[in-house]
């Protein structure tokens, strides 16, 4: 709504205006299936046309405003089995003869584009899954024509005496049958019924069997489908032929009656035959019938049978007055023996597998269609007709790029490589799935895995390495060599180490600094001298003292807790030199020293000795070219003088330099 108005008033110049904006629509929403996915069922062998489901598609778009919202439905997957009303969406049978035992399941994609379906139109799909539903379309069929029982005759009535089969297509109750004797069961011996859980039919006998009367019968059974469908046609029913053969039991013999009465006198001698029982064999052999008296019936053994005619005597006298009746029991049996082999007949019931644990090596430079390895299986059955093996591979290696297989047609296989592509560093090992089926009923099979390594080879094709490390040495390098390089870097190294060692230490100062703990830098000089030629290199008097060896300095390197007076000294002359007894004099005092320390340290003389030929020893610190040459000296004289006073000092005035 607007108004115009004054504005320096604001008053109102013309009454309020009202406008209507209407916003035009366009194309820009896709049909969208809300509901879907759908599924969808329809009995199989349905006729063409017959509807399936129905789906349904809405649009966004104004459906007054042009064909934005008219949609057009179209089948995109599904064809030739479906088809859609393109303007009610309605599936449709558009297959005669589908048939559920075939193929129970189908996957429609349906289509919905709007604009009419013309270009430029936006669309969206749905699936429809449809499953086929059964109908009673297969009769029952016996798995054989004819089947052959043995039934002992002394099967008690009402056990089972052997089972038949008919198998249906179908499932559900349009698979169930029930089984009936039409043939050959005049006296009502035999009656069959049908099992629930697995439908069999199960044999049962009616009445006994006897071996002598009737050694076999020839039945004809009946199976029917429990319900069926007039429209789908028949009979749904088969029939199949039972031979039954009657075996022959063991049965006791049977006596002539079934109580015999006999008299005899009292006063009968003994061995008298008081009478004979009888009994036979029923058995079509007709064997020897043996005679015994039960002892828990003759307690006083007073009669004795024949075990071969059932003549029955006197063994002791009677007493009719002290037993008038004896009741005694004669049993009848039959002895016969034989040797019973029993021979387990095979059925299919192993699976074939491997001969062996197969590890097949495959050459990086083979060529396509090399043999990688020749696979062959075992079987631990043992059908008559021998074995026969069928090879393949699983469904998700049928389009395997880099292996097949070829049947050898003598119960083995070859498995092929594909290409001359294999590489180490790409993979290292395949694993090949293979199906082994054998021909037994039912057939058995098992899934066996080959093992592949990809290794190198020589141009003859020798394998050499099948390890990826070997792979990425450097070219014309074994491993052993590498590791002998290695080992040689590594020796180089500690030579190098040791080296720069040695040539630290020959250039570190062989003097101590005043600041510096005497007992933490004790110099040791392992080297050993020259022998007879040191004494004439250096002139030892030198190290004599003439003014020193009457007085005492206490050592340095420590603070003693009592103070040592000094000894009095041995003087020599003032020109004379006993350096061997000014030697020991000073090894005499550090030996016997309290004060000193349980390591050895450096013995301090004070000063320089007045006359020394040598000079001041302070020339080591001196500007001098043959610098590396003077620590030599001392490196070569250090032992002596250790050996002759523990350590050698200089004096005040070198320390101090």
């Amino acid at each position: 709504m607007t108004q115009v108005v004054n504005a320096d008033t604001d008053e109102p110049l013309e009454p309020p205006s009202e406008f209507i904006i209407k916003v035009q629509d366009i194309n820009d929403n896709p049909p969208q299936f809300i509901e879907g996915p759908y599924r969808a069922s329809v009995p199989e062998m349905s006729p063409v046309g017959t509807p399936v489901t129905r789906v349904t598609a809405t649009d966004a778009d104004d459906p007054v405003y042009g064909n934005s919202a008219k949609l057009v439905y179209s089948i995109l997957e599904g064809q030739p089995y479906f088809s859609v009303d393109p303007n009610s969406a309605t599936i449709k049978i558009a297959l005669h003869g589908m048939d559920r035992e075939m193929r129970e399941e189908y996957l429609v994609v349906i289509q919905a584009k709007d604009m009419g379906g013309h270009m430029g139109g936006l669309s969206g799909t749905t699936t429809v899954t449809i499953t086929l539903t059964d109908i009673n379309d297969n009769p029952p069929k016996f798995s054989k024509s004819l089947y052959e029982f043995i039934i002992p005759e002394d099967l008690p009535t009402g056990k089972m005496g052997g089972k038949v089969k008919a198998n249906d297509r179908d499932i559900g109750e349009n698979a169930k049958s029930t089984y009936s004797v039409i043939e050959g069961n005049d006296q009502g011996v035999f009656e069959i019924v049908t099992d629930p859980q697995t439908q069999e039919g199960l044999l049962r006998l009616k009445k006994p069997l006897d071996y002598e009367s009737k050694r076999a019968y020839t039945l004809k059974v009946e199976a029917t489908n429990v319900r069926f469908e007039p429209s789908s046609g028949g009979p749904f029913k088969d029939t199949a032929t039972v031979k039954i053969v009657v075996e022959d039991a063991d049965e006791p013999p049977v006596f002539s009656k079934p109580m015999y009465s006999l008299e005899v006198n009292e006063n009968a001698p003994i061995n008298t035959v008081i009478g004979t029982v009888n009994a036979r064999d029923p058995d079509s052999t007709g064997s020897s019938v043996r005679y015994f008296i039960d002892r828990h019936t003759d307690l006083e053994r007073q009669f004795n049978i024949n075990v071969d005619d059932g003549k029955i005597t006197l063994a002791k006298p009677l007493d009719r007055e002290t037993d008038m009746w004896h009741n005694i029991t004669v049993t009848a049996t039959e002895i016969s023996r034989a040797i019973v082999a029993i021979r387990v007949m095979d059925i299919n019931d192993n699976a074939p597998e491997f001969a062996t644990e197969y590890e097949a090596f495959l050459c990086e430079n083979g060529k396509p269609g090399q043999v990688i390895q020749t696979v062959s299986a075992v079987d631990k059955d043992d059908p008559i007709q021998g074995h026969y093996f069928d090879y393949r591979l699983v469904p998700e290696m049928l389009n395997n790029p880099n292996f097949t297989i070829k049947n050898n047609q003598d119960n083995s296989i070859s498995v092929l490589a594909k290409h001359d592509t294999f590489r180490r560093q790409k993979q290292e090992m395949y694993f090949l799935p293979i199906i082994v089926t054998d021909n037994g009923n039912p057939p058995m099979s098992s899934t066996n895995t080959l093992t592949i390594r990809v290794c190198g080879c020589s141009k003859d094709g020798i394998v050499q390495s099948c390890n990826v490390e070997a792979y990425v040495l450097p070219i014309g390098l074994s491993m052993g060599a590498l590791i002998a390089i290695l080992a040689c870097i590594i020796l180089l190294l500690v030579i190098v180490v040791l080296f720069v060692t040695l040539r630290r230490h020959k250039n570190e100062p062989l003097i101590i600094k005043d600041d510096e703990d005497v007992r933490e830098n004790i110099i040791r000089y392992d080297d050993e001298g020259g022998g007879e030629e040191d004494t004439e290199a250096f002139d030892i008097a030198t190290l004599q003292n003439p003014d020193g060896i009457n007085g005492y300095l206490p050592r340095k390197d420590i603070k003693p807790d009592l103070q040592f007076m000094p000894r009095a000294g041995q003087h020599s002359g003032p020109n004379g030199v006993d350096v061997d007894e000014f030697i020991n004099v000073r090894l005499h005092e550090a030996d016997n020293d309290p004060t000193a320390p349980p390591y050895d340290s450096i013995q301090i003389y004070g000063y320089e000795g007045r006359g020394s030929i040598a000079g001041s020893l302070s020339s080591l610190e001196t500007a001098s070219s043959d610098s590396d040459q003077n620590y030599d000296y001392l490196r070569e004289w250090g032992p002596r003088f250790r050996r002759l006073g523990e350590l050698y000092s200089v004096g005040e005035s070198d320390r101090e330099t």
